[in-house]
């Protein structure tokens, strides 16, 4: 019998693994991964560098990037943040660098730099590793857990620590809600937004730092770098929108209208408008076409007066008023059609999963099943992209190993 089983060979499984072992070394601790790959997330994290957190140390500000799990997070946080981490690494021998944004990479710029660490240091404390074993049910006896998986290896441990990460396919989850967890329907979050009308599709590859999107009829927006793709919409801004909307999106079938405002918030619709005439006194005989206004990049410049009917050799002077109307609505209430959403990347990401009040904040135990314990994506917890997903997995694991370790002593 194990100690502790730890089902998810991910981030969370194995920091979690590594936290009760470090607090208790006398214990037998054994990780269960479905796959035949090991921190498979974590190797593909940030273009294969590994995001590993963010350079954001208030407890509170740092919860704020959760759309779901906030409030449990800003207390979780109180405990365990981004700063222990960096810590916990640099003893390691794994040094993090911070990057403009705020985002946190190895140094190396490798995400293997990280999984051998992960590897080292759970050789080191005799943790148990088994790949290509997946859990398809869980039994409870009174002192401890009897685990049987698809390939038919049978396990027991007086401990579970459930680290099995997001699953677009509810059942998946479906041994946990045997047990009586309630589970939140999973859906798909960060992601980028498709538009098949294809309007801007020859500008693929321009981008604008600060233009804010709207989810047309709703009060979902974001501002930030926007990039234009063959496909349609992505960028910062919308993979924000793309985890703050994700419930509204999944419900209205991913279609819908983003409204995009090139020069940012940080222009009023009155202002732009003031600015647009005022060419038309102050550069009667250039070119509008020319002129690209906010620091926008020329070619979408074009393609906005285009789209406003504006001939390439008309001067402002010449320009009508109607005509200026039209780019002033391209300018800020730019519109596409969204139908669909492609993953962003490689890093899938769902909301969804345990519902939080299944789950004991001060130890993330089950409240329904007493020594079985949550950590990571598998609860209905997820943030915006940065590293954000993997501090949730770093805290959430640690509490969770506190928890088990202590009550071992």
């Amino acid at each position: 019998m194990d100690d502790v089983l730890v089902i998810g060979g991910g981030a969370a499984g194995f920091y979690g693994a590594i936290q009760v072992a470090e607090k208790n070394p006398r214990l037998n601790i054994r990780i269960l991964e479905k796959s035949s790959k090991l921190l498979s997330k974590v190797r593909v994290s940030g273009g294969g560098r590994c995001n590993v957190t963010h350079h954001e140390f208030q407890p509170k500000m740092l919860a704020s990037h959760y759309p779901r799990g906030e409030k449990l997070l800003k207390t979780l946080f109180q405990r365990y943040q981004a700063a222990d981490v960096i810590q916990w690494f640099a003893r390691h021998s794994v040094s993090l660098k911070t990057e403009d944004d705020g985002r946190m990479f190895p140094e190396t710029d490798s995400s293997q730099t990280i999984i051998d660490c992960f590897l080292r240091v759970a050789h080191k404390a005799g943790v148990v590793i088994e790949t290509q074993t997946e859990v398809i049910r869980v039994e409870k006896e009174e002192d401890c857990f009897n685990v049987l998986t698809r390939e038919g290896k049978k396990f027991k441990a007086r401990k579970l620590l459930v680290c099995m990460g997001g699953h677009p396919q509810p059942g998946a989850y479906q041994w946990l809600a045997d047990l009586g967890h309630r589970i939140i329907k999973p859906i798909p979050s960060l992601f980028t937004f498709n538009d098949p009308a294809g309007t801007y599709k020859h500008l693929m590859g321009v981008s604008v730092p600060t233009a804010s999107v709207k989810i047309a009829g709703t009060n979902f927006s974001f501002s930030g770098p926007v990039l234009i793709t063959h496909w349609g919409l992505s960028g910062p801004a919308i993979i924000r929108l793309s985890a703050w909307a994700a419930e509204w999106l999944a419900a209205n079938n991913y279609t819908f209208t983003a409204l995009v405002n090139w020069p940012g918030i940080t222009k009023t619709e009155e202002r732009v408008r003031e600015e647009l005439l005022a060419m038309k006194g102050n550069r009667p005989n250039l070119k509008v076409v020319n002129q690209a206004l906010y620091g926008l990049p020329v070619r979408l410049w074009q393609a906005l007066c285009t789209e406003a009917e504006i001939d390439a050799d008309k001067t402002w002077s010449e320009t009508s008023h109607k005509q200026l109307n039209r780019l002033l609505e391209k300018l800020i209430r730019c519109p596409f059609s969204i139908r669909g959403k492609t993953t962003f990347k490689e890093e899938f990401v769902t909301c969804g999963g345990v519902d939080l009040t299944m789950v004991n904040p001060q130890r993330m135990e089950s409240t329904v099943v007493k020594n079985l314990f949550f950590a990571g994506e598998v609860l209905n917890l997820d943030g915006e992209t940065g590293g954000f997903n993997f501090q949730c997995a770093w805290t959430t694991a640690w509490v969770a190993a506190q928890a088990i370790a202590e009550a071992e002593k």
